[in-house]
Formats: C-alpha cells, structure tokens, sequence
C-alpha cells in the first residue's frame, strides 16, 4: 500500500484560504497533519475560523482529529476560537490523544504578542486503521521562541516527545517544531526516528511572506518515520499556501 502524507501549518486558521485548498486538491493526500487549526463552527464567518468544518467541506475528507492547544479570547484579536493541532485522513481514526509539553491547556483573555512563548503547545498522536494494521501519527507545533535554538524546554520538549514515541511501529512524526534542525533537540529525535528531509533545504518558512533575516530562513517543519515504513518520494513545492513551506511524503506499507 502506497500513501500520500502533507504536514502543513496552517498560518492562524488558513489565511490565504484558496490557495491551500487548490493545493491540497492538486496534491489529494491520504493523511493531512495541520497546526494552526481553528476548530470554530460558526458558518457565517471566514473559512478559516471553522478550519475543520471548511476543509471537510470542500475537500471531503471522512475522518479527522484534533487536539486543542487554547482558547483564544483575547481582547482585540477577534477569533474567539479554539486553536489547535488536527489531523484529515481517508482512515478511520481510532484513537487520539494528546500530551501539553509544560504549559498546559488554557484560555488567553489577552494578546500575548510579540512574545508567544508561554503560549500552550502539545503533541497530539492518532492511530489510523489502514486495513490490516495500524499506523501512528505524530503532530505537534512546538515551542515558540525568538530564535530557532536549543534552550531548556526545548530539549524538555524533545524528551516528551521521544518518551511518547516508545518502541511503537510504523510511526510518522511532523510538525512545525519551531527549533532548527541542526539542533540538540532534533538530533534526539533523529536518535529514534529517520528524518526525511535532512540537510536538503535552507528553510522551510515562505519567504514571499517573512520580512526578518535570521530565523524566517530557518528549517523548522519536519518529518520523520520509523525504519518500517518506506519513503518512496519526498518534496517541498515553493507554494504560496501559508507562511510555511508543506512537505508532500509519499511512503509504501
């Protein structure tokens, strides 16, 4: 069995909306794995305010979850929703959970910006029933910062995250992890997981839309996977979608 897999964050809730849909058209994946979701249900308002609701919509897919990080009611910001991680897939999910890495779960009633670092973040892990077994699925956003560098709880993180991992098979693990690839924290995760991407790009962000040197030419969105699972094809498109780059993963069972 061959699959088509895309992680992609999202850029608060889907801002440039019609793009992302034309893409995830054109590329028709198996599994979606998203952050930067809105997981709002009220029609009235822009697509990407009802993230989930919307993408159902138009792109059908039957299954999804999602892990919610916080309820964003902040005064001036106008959202008024919960944000989180979600994954869509064509396979039935049959479980999923979430781990908050060390702020947990809660609602903002004001604008953190510019510093979002205390904001909460988690890894959400679903199984998928693929036919005659299971796979494992891994998204996170991580920790936010004003660099891409190792720090105290960035490497926390880490360890939550390779601790969450186990022993399990036929593990994909992906993200917007906010931390550079060359970094202590990456490598522990490599130490468990193959990176797949390693050491082919400069930067994962889209640059039509990051103005500052420095970190926006930074590689943060990442995928990894357990040696059962064989790649087959791996690329990220220059797109303009989101803020980000996806990265398009086609692995055989």
């Amino acid at each position: 069995m061959r699959l088509k897999f895309i992680n992609l964050n999202l850029w608060v809730g889907g801002t440039l909306w019609d793009n992302i849909i034309d893409f995830l058209k054109k590329e028709n994946p198996d599994i979606i794995a998203l952050q930067e979701v809105f997981n709002g249900h009220d029609r009235n308002r822009e697509k990407r305010f009802h993230t989930l609701d919307a993408l159902q919509d138009e792109l059908g897919y039957p299954h999804m979850a999602f892990s919610p990080t916080f309820f964003d009611k902040s005064e001036g910001r106008g959202i008024d929703v919960e944000e989180g991680n979600a994954i869509m897939s064509r396979f039935p999910v049959t479980s999923n959970r979430e781990v908050f890495f060390d702020t947990p779960y809660q609602i903002l009633t004001k604008d953190p910006g510019p510093d979002y670092s205390r904001i909460p973040r988690n890894l959400q892990h679903a199984t998928l029933d693929i036919g005659e077994t299971e796979l494992n699925v891994f998204n996170t956003q991580g920790i936010w910062g004003f660099d891409g560098d190792d720090n105290e709880r960035r490497l926390a993180q880490a360890q939550v995250i390779v601790k969450e991992l186990g022993s399990l098979p036929r593990v994909i693990l992906s993200g917007d992890f906010n931390v550079k690839e060359q970094t202590k924290s990456i490598a522990l995760i490599e130490d468990r997981l193959k990176n797949i991407f390693k050491g082919e790009r400069t930067t994962s962000f889209n640059l039509k839309h990051k103005t500052s040197p420095g970190f926006a030419t930074a590689v943060v969105d990442m995928v990894f996977a357990s040696t059962d699972l064989k790649v087959i094809e791996h690329y990220q498109p220059d797109v303009n979608v989101t803020d980000h780059l996806p990265q398009v993963v086609v692995f055989e069972l």
